[in-house]
């Protein structure tokens, strides 16, 4: 069970209406709170729509968890941002993150999702296309970032997006489960 202060987490809203991203965090919820209630909602990241680099995506990400902590209603707000990094070889990796901000504004932070891109996906990025749109471009597919992601056609399917995102959650929740190695952090 996961506890926030005195109470325990009763609203959960993420900040996407991302059904891949929502369906992550009702799934690790599902285990620490069942009875809480979890939602997604459209808020604007504050960052481009290709987010590039760890510091860009983070901030989404955190930005995201702050526009709907703005719900009187919520108990934790969850951002989640996919974004890619320029690995300075001519190579492109992908990065994902998760911010966890409680009513009382206590924040954890958990990233990871990283695998490398096919030289012709970067450069589709580098050329301005957003990840989702590239795959989808080069796998002859749509709506990859709303289904099994890039992570799910480049592992055939043996990590889907809402399996890549699910630790991240679970890393951002950390203070909350390890309260006391956290001390006056949280």
């Amino acid at each position: 069970m996961i506890q926030l202060g005195t109470g325990h987490v009763r609203t959960v809203i993420v900040g996407s209406a991302n059904p891949v991203k929502v369906a992550a965090v009702s799934a690790v919820l599902g285990r620490l709170a069942p009875e809480a209630s979890v939602r997604g909602v459209a808020v604007d990241s504050g960052v481009p729509a290709q987010p590039w680099g760890d510091e860009q995506t983070i901030q989404g990400a955190r930005t995201r968890a702050r526009h709907v902590l703005r719900d009187p209603t919520v108990d934790l707000a969850i951002g989640l941002e996919g974004g890619v990094v320029d690995m300075g070889d001519g190579r492109v990796r992908t990065c994902a993150w998760a911010v966890a901000i409680s009513r009382d504004l206590r924040e954890g932070v958990g990233g990871s999702l990283v695998v490398t891109l096919p030289d012709r996906v970067a450069e589709r990025l580098r050329a301005g296309e957003e990840l989702g749109h590239a795959m989808d471009a080069e796998a002859h597919v749509t709506g990859t970032k709303h289904g099994r992601g890039a992570v799910g056609i480049l592992t055939a399917g043996l990590v889907d997006r809402q399996r890549a995102y699910e630790p991240l959650i679970a890393y951002a929740l950390a203070p909350w489960l390890a309260a006391p190695f956290f001390g006056s952090r949280l």
